[in-house]
């Protein structure tokens, strides 16, 4: 074949339709897995953070511009809790937890279900037993919800202080907007918005 511009755009026009072909066949092969297996991860996190229930709900909240996931968990007797999807600027990045939360406000659970924390450091978050289970119980209205290098209640993970403070971050927006779903009133600026200040030689 002669080489032309026309020859040129006709070939280089046949690779793009046949590249989109192939991306097109691979999206539609892995949409459903993918969306089954986020699915699935975000079943086993809300079972993990909430006491036994028989079936649930999802929807939305707006707390202040910030949108939050949330899940209602029933059973026989009633609203269990309430399983919150909460996002926060960590050390990494963004750093996304499951909070569990009992309709009179107490935290029941968190887990992370996404986060680009440091590994050995930051990434402790889902790993450091001790830190783990400080929430398991959480009671904001008798404890404060930051950690004590800031005068609260929860215990950082050793040099993680800005993970930390990204987590409990995390889990006091996913109490507020419990709170805001109860009709309480919620004062002040909560969820991405808030920029947690970085420290030297810690994370």
């Amino acid at each position: 074949m002669k080489s032309n511009l026309l020859n040129m755009v006709l070939v280089l026009s046949l690779t793009c339709l046949v590249c989109s072909g192939i991306l097109a066949g691979a999206y539609v092969l892995t949409k459903d897995p993918i969306s089954a297996a986020a699915e699935r991860k975000s079943n086993e996190a809300i079972a993990k953070v909430l006491p036994e229930f028989s079936s649930t709900s999802e929807d939305d909240a707006m707390l202040g511009e910030v949108k939050y996931h949330y899940f209602k968990a029933e059973g026989p007797a009633g609203v269990v809790g309430y399983a919150v999807r909460s996002t926060v600027s960590g050390f990494g990045g963004p750093l996304t937890l499951m909070v569990g939360i009992t309709p009179d406000g107490i935290v029941y659970n968190s887990c992370v279900l996404s986060h680009s924390e440091t590994p050995g450091l930051g990434a402790k978050c889902e790993t450091d037993e001790a830190f783990m289970a400080q929430w398991k119980g959480f009671d904001p209205s008798v404890k404060t919800l930051s950690v004590r290098k800031d005068g609260g209640d929860v215990d950082a993970i050793t040099a993680s202080t800005i993970t930390s403070r990204a987590y409990a971050l995390a889990v006091s927006n996913a109490v507020d907007v419990v709170r805001s779903l109860r009709g309480e009133r919620i004062d002040g600026s909560t969820g991405a918005s808030v920029i947690i200040k970085e420290e030297p030689l810690d994370e």
